[in-house]
């Protein structure tokens, strides 16, 4: 069974991208359009405080009339963040993103520390690849037969 762990490894991105509670939303939202994202950790010290996403601008600071300049991200992220260990299976984390209906899930290690990020991009991804690679599999099947 592959796993979260599994999952980090193949990604081509492996930093972790994180602001403290202290950023403004407009130095976070910066950051994700500067790396592509659509979310930020949320982090004081080496310790997860929350997570900043798409969905935090939209109904947490646009929604509410904020301003992106005076706002800070801890007023506005999300505190009780759904997270996952690196040793969960790929199928349980995208049951866990369906049910819970969030895109981004932080990986903690078994001392609670971050060690990156999960997208349901991510997840997507792997789940074509490993159709594609069936899909390859049976077409060698059949013309090895024909």
């Amino acid at each position: 069974m592959e796993t979260v762990l599994d999952l980090l490894h193949a990604k081509s991105q492996h930093g972790i991208v994180a602001v403290p509670p202290e950023a403004t939303v407009w130095e976070a939202t910066a950051l994700m359009n500067d790396q592509g994202i659509g979310s930020v950790l949320v982090v004081r010290g080496r310790r997860l405080a929350g997570i900043f996403t798409e969905r935090d601008v939209l109904r947490r600071v646009v929604g509410e009339g904020r301003s992106p300049t005076d706002t800070l991200v801890g007023d506005v992220m999300t505190a009780d963040v759904i997270c996952c260990g690196q040793e969960m299976g790929i199928d349980e984390i995208a049951e866990l993103m369906r049910s819970q209906r969030v895109r981004h899930l932080p990986v903690l290690d078994a001392g609670g520390d971050v060690v990156g990020v999960v997208s349901i991009g991510d997840v997507n991804a792997h789940r074509f690849a490993c159709c594609e690679t069936a899909l390859h599999q049976v077409e060698d099947y059949i013309h090895r037969r024909a």
